[in-house]
This record gives C-alpha cells, sequence and structure tokens, in this order.
C-alpha cells in the first residue's frame, strides 16, 4: 500500500544514508478486516501446530504469511521469531554466513521502506530474518520500520530480542532507551543507557539522558508540574536543580528515596498497568509474558512460573514459546533454591544444611532433566538437546537413559569428544567395560589439539580401564602418552610403576 509519505526516505541504522521521518510523520495501517482476520488466525494455528512438530521451515512460511498481512500484530511476531529461535537450537547465531544471505533482502526491506511499501518490506523483513533471527543490523532496521508504521509493541519487542542477543550493543540500547522513554518506563530506559556508558565511557548522550530520565521519573511519581521539563538545555539544568531541592526537602536520605522510586515504580507501576490489562484482555498472550519479564526481574521467580502457566492455559496448551519459556522460569527457580540452600549449607556448616543442599540440587537437576527430555522429544533430531538430556540423566544416575541421549548426540560435531567421554563413562556405570572402552577411544580419535582436557582424560579412563581388563599393552600405552603430556595428572606415575612391576615380574 502506498502512503501519503511515499517519497520520503527511510533507511535503518545499517550506515544506509536517510533521513528518518519524525514521530509526527509516522503511517499507521489500516485496520484488518475480520474475515482477514479470521484467515490469518487459521494460518496461523496451522503454524502452531507444524512448529510443534518440528517442521520449522513449513512454519516460517505460514508465520510469514500472518506477518506480512498483519505486521503489527504482536503474537504474529513473537512466534514467527520463536520459531526461527527453535529452529536454530536457539544458538543466536543463526546460519552460517547469514549476514551474506540477509544483505539484499535488507536492501529491499529498506528500499520498500522508504516508498511505504509495508507488504514488500516486511515480505524482505522476514526474508532477511530468516537466515540468522538474531543479526543486529537487521532488526534494528526491522525496528524502525514498526516504528515508521506505529507499532510501538512491536518495536519494542524487536528491540529487547536484539538486546537478548547483544546486551551490550551502543545503537540497540539507545534505541531501546528511545522507545522506552517514549512509553514511560523510564528504569528500563536508564539501564539501557547505563549500558551506554559503560560501553562508552564519558557518553555526554547517555549521561544527560539518564539526568533527564531520573527527574522526568522523579516529576511522574511526585505529581510535579511537566512543563519543567520544557525549555532550552540552561533552563532545564535551573529546573532539575530546583526539583532535585524539593525532593531533597521532603526526604531525609534522597539517594535511598530515589533509589526506592525507581524500585517501586518498576514494582508497582508496570505491573499495575500489565495487570489492568490481562483482566480487561485476558486473551493477549503477551501482556502475561511481559509480566513474567517484570517478575524475573525482581527475582520473583515463583510469580513469574503462575503468570506463564496462565499464559500457556490461555494459548490453548499448544505455544511452544510459552511452553519454553515456562520450563525455563521452573528451571530458573530451581537453580534459584540451589543457590540458597548452598549458600546456608556454607555458613551454618552443619549437616542438615548440607543433606538439604543436596537434595535441592538434585531436585533442580530432575527438573532440568524434565525439560530437556520434552524438549528433545518435540526435537529428536537436535543433537545439542539429546547432549544435555543425557548429562541430566548420567548426573541423576539414569545410565542407560544418558547412554540412549548420548548415541542421539554423536553427530554434534562441536562436542563429539566430550559426548563420547560420557558415553564411556555410562557405559562403565553400567559394567559394559568393552562398550566403555571403545567409547574412549572413540573420544580420543574425535578430541582436537585445542581440547587438551578432554583429551588427558580420555586416555586416563581408557588407560586404567585397559589395566582393569587385564589389557597391558593398551593400558601402558595410553597411561604412557598422558604422563608424556602431563607427568602429574592424577596418580599415572604409579599406575606406570605398577605396570612396569607386572611386566618385569613375567
Amino acid at each position: 500500500m502506498e502512503s501519503s509519505q511515499g517519497d520520503a526516505t527511510f533507511k535503518g541504522p545499517s550506515g544506509m544514508s536517510g533521513q528518518q521521518p519524525s514521530r509526527s510523520s509516522r503511517t499507521f495501517l489500516p485496520p484488518i478486516t475480520a474475515a482477514v482476520r479470521q484467515r490469518l488466525q487459521a494460518v496461523f494455528e496451522h503454524g502452531q501446530r507444524s512448529a510443534e512438530k518440528a517442521d520449522y521451515d513449513y512454519a516460517y512460511d505460514l508465520f510469514t504469511q500472518c506477518l506480512v498481512e498483519d505486521p503489527a500484530n504482536l503474537i504474529y511476531l513473537q512466534h514467527f521469531l520463536g520459531n526461527l529461535a527453535q529452529k536454530y537450537g536457539n544458538n543466536k547465531k543463526g546460519a552460517r554466513f547469514a549476514a551474506l544471505k540477509s544483505k539484499g533482502s535488507r536492501m529491499s526491506l529498506n528500499k520498500a521502506a522508504s516508498k511505504g511499501q509495508w507488504r514488500e518490506a516486511f515480505t524482505a523483513a522476514c526474508e532477511a530474518l530468516k537466515p540468522n533471527p538474531w543479526e543486529t543490523s537487521t532488526l534494528l532496521d526491522v525496528a524502525d520500520a514498526y516504528e515508521q508504521i506505529g507499532s510501538d509493541e512491536c518495536q519494542l519487542f524487536i528491540l529487547r530480542w536484539a538486546l537478548d542477543a547483544t546486551p551490550k550493543d551502543v545503537t540497540v540500547n539507545r534505541k531501546a532507551a528511545e522507545i522506552l522513554s517514549r512509553l514511560g518506563q523510564f528504569d528500563q530506559a536508564i539501564s539501557c543507557w547505563r549500558r551506554v556508558e559503560q560501553a562508552k565511557p564519558g557518553d555526554e548522550e547517555a549521561g544527560k539522558a539518564i539526568s533527564k530520565l531520573s527527574v522526568e521519573q522523579t516529576i511522574q511519581k511526585g505529581g510535579y508540574n511537566q512543563e519543567l521539563l520544557q525549555g532550552t538545555a540552561a533552563e532545564f539544568e535551573e529546573r532539575e536543580a530546583a526539583v532535585r531541592d524539593r525532593v531533597t526537602q521532603s526526604r531525609s536520605e534522597s539517594a535511598k528515596a530515589t533509589a526506592k522510586i525507581e524500585s517501586d515504580k518498576a514494582a508497582s507501576g508496570r505491573e499495575k498497568e500489565l495487570l489492568a490489562a490481562i483482566e480487561s484482555q485476558p486473551s493477549v498472550v503477551a501482556n502475561y509474558l511481559e509480566l513474567a519479564d517484570v517478575f524475573n526481574a525482581q527475582n520473583r521467580l515463583r510469580e513469574a512460573s503462575d503468570i506463564l502457566t496462565r499464559a500457556l492455559a490461555v494459548s490453548g496448551g499448544g505455544d511452544l514459546f510459552v511452553r519454553e519459556k515456562l520450563e525455563d522460569a521452573h528451571v530458573r527457580r530451581a537453580q534459584s533454591q540451589v543457590a540458597v540452600a548452598q549458600k546456608r549449607a556454607e555458613q551454618d556448616k552443619s549437616e542438615e544444611s548440607n543433606e538439604l543442599a543436596k537434595r535441592m540440587a538434585a531436585q533442580a537437576n530432575q527438573a532440568e532433566l524434565e525439560v530437556y527430555a520434552a524438549r528433545a522429544a518435540r526435537n529428536p533430531g537436535n543433537s545439542i538437546l539429546q547432549y544435555e538430556l543425557g548429562l541430566r540423566c548420567k548426573k541423576a544416575g539414569k545410565f542407560k537413559e544418558a547412554i540412549q541421549a548420548f548415541q542421539a548426540a554423536r553427530d554434534e560435531s562441536r562436542q563429539k569428544a566430550m559426548v563420547q567421554l560420557h558415553l564411556g563413562e555410562s557405559f562403565q556405570h553400567i559394567r559394559q567395560f568393552k562398550l566403555a572402552l571403545s567409547s574412549y577411544e572413540a573420544a580420543l580419535q574425535a578430541a582436537d589439539d585445542f581440547q587438551t582436557d578432554t583429551k588427558k582424560l580420555a586416555l586416563y579412563r581408557a588407560g586404567v580401564l585397559a589395566a582393569e581388563l587385564d589389557d597391558r599393552e593398551k593400558a601402558e600405552k595410553y597411561l604412557t602418552q598422558l604422563a608424556g603430556m602431563d607427568f602429574g595428572y592424577r596418580d599415572v606415575a604409579e599406575r606406570l610403576d605398577k605396570l612396569a612391576e607386572l611386566r618385569d615380574s613375567v
């Protein structure tokens, strides 16, 4: 569709020239008709089912259709990106050579956006994100397109998605800070500007923004006159000082009070808004997800789990993105309980507290095991998930299950040596010694020159097991090789001495 600003030049923050239009000249897309929405909902539900079956490419096609026809739909955007994240195992890198693959689509996106051709722009956006949904430059271009069409919530989601992948990126933090400030989310905006300061110490813009946002936050919280924020820079500084004087007079400890204002706003302001939104529109899943993020930021992990449980129910139970957010919340809560128990055990040094810490660690491992078992079942061909499942099964003493998972993960090239090592240890636990030795030898073959620790452990395991199997030739071979790498490794010297004694006694 052509807009009234079709001649305006618009390019994303990828270094391309052009001037972004002001907020007042943004194009707001016409509403979707009931017939189109009904059709897109059917396509969307089909896409959800495809994603659940790990048919990510087909799900991509279906979610793309939804997003191109209704780009300002936050739910469509969330599922589109969530599906791609699942496709790439949430590796935050996407496919190999993704930047080269997306370059042409990004150019098409910017060209179409500059002409107000939004269907073409978001078609190109989906194509650009396909090889890597975390590519920062692409996400910034898409965020600018969303600003063009007046979709604040989608623009903010895109920027938060980018921050999740590259939390220290200066450009992303600047853009996120701008929209968060616009939406009155001052705490989060200040956090973004502080990350800019950390990356670029002495950044003048960041310093001024933090100062202004802190005052604006205080004014809004205290109900002061908003006109205090108007005028020249010099006038603003004078008014800023006046506001600070008023705040100091009414509080004995201004620093503590300001910090409390910030935390209180985060706890009550946005939380109340989201709770109200959920009550008025209980079917909008995005509100539940954002509220869970608020709870997580405040370490209110039980409440985060509870609200995500509600979100999953609202989504019909089949939303894979929500389900995995809930799974992550369960794991995070279990890990937090372990950390508390371990800290208490370190302080008390009592048998009771030590037992509690061990029990909590076992429960956390079981929670992780259940999560990875579910994810591996949904994605049986994902070797990374199988490897993670194997580690949890092995830690829980479920060695037969661990063996099955590690065998399914043997194609994982990045962890091949470790997979074989864990596989050997699991076989050894169930007394399948020949299979164990074979796995240790496979680990040695797979270990590269940079995996010295893995190689030394595999040599030790193979040498010790070979000796127990009375295969002295292999035992001496592996332990001698290990001694050549690290003569002080464990008891390798003593074991070689014993082998020499046995050899001499024959």
